[in-house]
């Protein structure tokens, strides 16, 4: 049985590391990216009743890392409509049921939480591994926080989906990637920014050229630690996350 799972294994990263080499399936993917931005598509998804705005993919994406990590604490800064809050937060749900860290729980950080949201997501029966801070997530006050509630954590992941700008997100970057932990990663969403035309988010402080991508970019000039996760972004093809899936090496 286990030369079998062993096989399969091998032939799931054959077919990974082929998909970066299909020119016509990357293409079809970056097409389907581009076509699919403005119509919204990531607004059509729910996780467990709540909006989550992400592609099925980075779902999938994010279910994986979860389970392989097996963090005891997440920190996502962006909340929105809690969706992917109550996601992390289901996911810590069933490690703990599957013998996974018993206190593991998720720190939604997010400069206007909209009272409508606040109490969906304080009504939902996943609320008890949440905890929300309304505020600036780059601010010396909520960082301050978010340290003081990760000092007793062993594992953390973090992921950013907040303000999309280069200086935000580097500043993010600068401000949490120390909390996470070796073998864990650290995942900056909607990367995809950079590859789409210039001018798609008219109503947007950000654009290619100033976007989250821009940021990692800068941000791994000088952290050596981490390193862009190439497979996972092989593997989604679609993906609004591309070289935004970072490990911690060391």
């Amino acid at each position: 049985m286990t030369d079998k799972l062993d096989d399969f294994t091998n032939e799931v990263k054959n077919r990974i590391d082929s998909n970066s080499k299909n020119i016509r399936l990357l293409k079809a993917a970056k097409k389907f990216m581009q076509l699919s931005t403005q119509p919204k598509y990531s607004y059509n998804f729910s996780w467990l009743g709540r909006p989550i705005i992400q592609y099925p993919q980075d779902i999938i994406a994010m279910q994986e890392i979860i389970w392989e990590v097996q963090p005891d604490f997440i920190i996502e800064t962006g909340i929105a409509h809690g969706g992917s809050l109550i996601f992390s937060a289901s996911m810590l749900e069933l490690i703990a049921a599957c013998g996974g860290p018993s206190d593991a729980e998720v720190l939604g950080i997010d400069i206007e939480i909209r009272p409508h949201n606040h109490r969906a997501i304080e009504n939902h029966p996943i609320f008890r591994r949440i905890t929300m801070i309304e505020g600036d997530s780059i601010s010396e006050e909520v960082i301050m926080q978010v340290y003081d509630k990760a000092a007793k954590k062993e594992k953390i992941l973090v992921c950013f989906d907040s303000n999309h700008t280069h200086d935000h997100v580097l500043a993010e970057l600068n401000a949490y990637a120390p909390l996470v932990s070796k073998g864990s990663y650290c995942i900056v969403f909607d990367t995809v920014i950079e590859d789409l035309p210039k001018g798609s988010f008219p109503d947007r402080p950000w654009d290619k050229g100033d976007n989250p991508k821009t940021a990692v970019r800068e941000f791994l000039r000088t952290h050596p630690e981490f390193e862009i996760d190439k497979s996972m972004e092989n593997k989604l093809l679609i993906t609004v996350a591309p070289d935004g899936y970072l490990r911690r090496m060391s």
